[in-house]
């Protein structure tokens, strides 16, 4: 299998708050919610980058779409890394997320690998890391 992740969809309780976080709130690029007219189809999409888009979608529509049960949710299980050129960008994008109603879980700080690194939640919880690592150029 060739790994070819182009959706990165993410579970939440109120699409449209979760929306409003995204889109006026941390500034992504998205044409709103669509598929309403279908039960269990509103979405949102956000590009993120060329290829790859992250989906909000209720975790009640996924929970019937894919036939498990609805439990409740747990922050631990993955994080969304956004990595950024330098140490300032980091400490910009952390403080832009708790302006736009994100919980910084840990301030922007150096980290034990050389880097520098802060986490937050979005408004479900979802942990993103925002870390600048030297040894990362594009």
């Amino acid at each position: 299998m060739q790994p070819r992740i182009t959706v990165i969809t993410v579970g939440v309780d109120d699409l449209g708050r979760s929306l409003r976080f995204y889109r006026d709130g941390l500034g992504f690029k998205t044409d709103g919610i669509v598929g309403e007219k279908f039960d269990n189809g509103a979405v949102a999409f956000i590009d993120l980058q060329p290829g790859l888009r992250l989906a909000l979608w209720p975790r009640s529509s996924i929970a019937h779409d894919t036939g498990l049960p609805l439990t409740a949710p747990c922050a631990t299980e993955m994080t969304l890394g956004h990595n950024v050129a330098s140490r300032s960008e980091v400490d910009a994008v952390m403080q832009l997320a708790e302006s736009a109603g994100a919980h910084v879980i840990k301030a922007a700080c150096d980290t034990f690998w050389g880097g520098y690194a802060g986490y937050f939640q979005d408004p479900d919880g979802h942990v993103w890391e925002v870390v600048w690592n030297p040894d990362w150029t594009e």
